[in-house]
């Protein structure tokens, strides 16, 4: 995620995607010393789309211009393209909070019920669901605590739906 704020600390692009380039392709050589489930993963990621290019050029056009580039977006602008909370991603953003804290403190059972609530209060919200896996296994492979796991949501949506594309 990138999010571009100038030198008077004002806002001037919400968080959005931001690719400063592009991963290079993997070779099934080094895919094959790879747990199975940690290559299929790799496979997928390789068919996000993304636009490394595009971002890097208006970055770089904003760092020369400032204020007058047209990637630099007016503060309305700026909240017209910002995500607002409704009640249920507030609610899941308590719950993804409350799981973190249960987890930092040891109760990693607990932890996992409210995880599964921000799962169900906002089930497009990638960052709640990979840091859930992860703390179940850490290659965020299918466990018994979720019903869902990387690899199968992505192929769920395809990985070329798996990043909003950037308005630039």
């Amino acid at each position: 995620m990138g999010v571009w704020i100038d030198e008077h600390g004002t806002l001037v692009r919400p968080p959005e995607p931001a690719f400063p380039w592009r991963p290079r392709t993997l070779s099934e050589e080094l895919l094959a010393q790879l747990p199975a489930v940690s290559a299929e993963q790799l496979r997928e990621a390789q068919k996000m789309k993304i636009e490394p290019e595009a971002y890097v050029a208006a970055l770089r056009d904003w760092v020369q211009r400032g204020s007058e580039s047209r990637f630099a977006l007016a503060p309305e602008e700026v909240i017209a393209r910002s995500q607002p909370r409704d009640a249920d991603h507030s609610r899941a953003a308590a719950a993804f909070e409350l799981g973190q804290h249960l987890h930092r403190a040891g109760h990693a059972d607990d932890a996992a019920r409210w995880f599964r609530e921000a799962h169900r209060l906002q089930p497009e919200n990638w960052t709640y669901k990979r840091q859930a896996w992860s703390l179940a296994d850490p290659l965020q492979d299918r466990t018994d605590l979720y019903d869902s796991d990387w690899l199968t949501d992505v192929r769920k949506i395809g990985p070329e739906n798996y990043y909003p594309p950037v308005e630039l």
